[in-house]
């Protein structure tokens, strides 16, 4: 079972999609029916919460049962690792850290130069959910520049700089060194952030991601996997929701 069912309650119809029962729409119809009993008792609302790991759900008189536990990890991307998980051009790939016998997805890729935060898993749904820009899933950063960043510069970033893709607008601005800037995206855009700072004339000379979401690139070192922790990943359901 899933481990982020631990801790949170799911929608009866959303349940049913997931164990493979029906579409959502096919699901809301069977609900509504009362062909659907939680627990021996009907349940007629589709928007009705059920705890997947007490509750017992039946459809047509079979129990309905979730897939086989998902895989979700955080990852510190090292410099020099490309964001994919095969590429004969590259000399070093995901794949070489990857556990085996895993097939998970990137998460929030980063450029061969950059390094930090990534996050791996086999959820489809959730990858999605935690790459589209309609979903605005934060994400923060730490900027290393070649000189110091001005006063002038670092006001123009505050109001946002007008790129050949759209303009790039972080938020969460603040200088943390002469050199050295935090900032924060809802989305990620291929170089966006040193194409922003090439603009303003200054060379990025290291890119980290601190944190995608809620989740944090804390402790771990470079080349570094972690399952989320339950908390984790409860945290991370619930903003890939909005």
């Amino acid at each position: 079972m899933p481990a982020w069912y631990d801790s949170l309650a799911v929608r009866l119809n959303k349940f049913l999609q997931r164990a493979g029962i029906a579409s959502r729409r096919r699901a809301d119809l069977l609900i509504k029916g009362g062909h659907v009993l939680v627990n021996g008792r009907p349940v007629t609302e589709p928007w009705a919460q059920v705890d997947p790991t007490g509750d017992r759900v039946e459809v047509a008189g079979k129990e309905a049962r979730l897939p086989a536990q998902r895989h979700y990890y955080k990852f510190y991307k090292p410099r020099g690792v490309v964001s994919t998980l095969a590429d004969p051009h590259a000399e070093r790939t995901l794949h070489e850290f990857l556990p085996p016998g895993l097939r998970l997805f990137p998460v929030g890729r980063l450029d061969k130069d950059s390094e930090g935060l990534m996050l791996l898993t086999d959820d489809g749904d959730l990858a999605f959910r935690l790459s589209h820009p309609r979903f605005g899933v934060k994400r923060r950063y730490l900027v290393e520049l070649d000189r110091p960043l001005t006063p002038q510069a670092l006001k123009r970033l505050e109001l946002g700089i007008p790129l050949a893709d759209g303009p790039f607008r972080p938020t969460d601005v603040h200088r943390v060194g002469s050199k050295r800037v935090e900032l924060s995206l809802h989305e990620g855009r291929k170089r966006e952030i040193r194409r922003a700072f090439s603009s303003l004339g200054y060379r990025v000379e290291r890119l980290v991601r601190l944190a995608f979401g809620p989740i944090e690139l804390g402790g771990l070192l470079p080349g570094e996997l972690a399952p989320l922790t339950k908390a984790e990943l409860g945290r991370l359901m619930r903003k890939s929701k909005g």
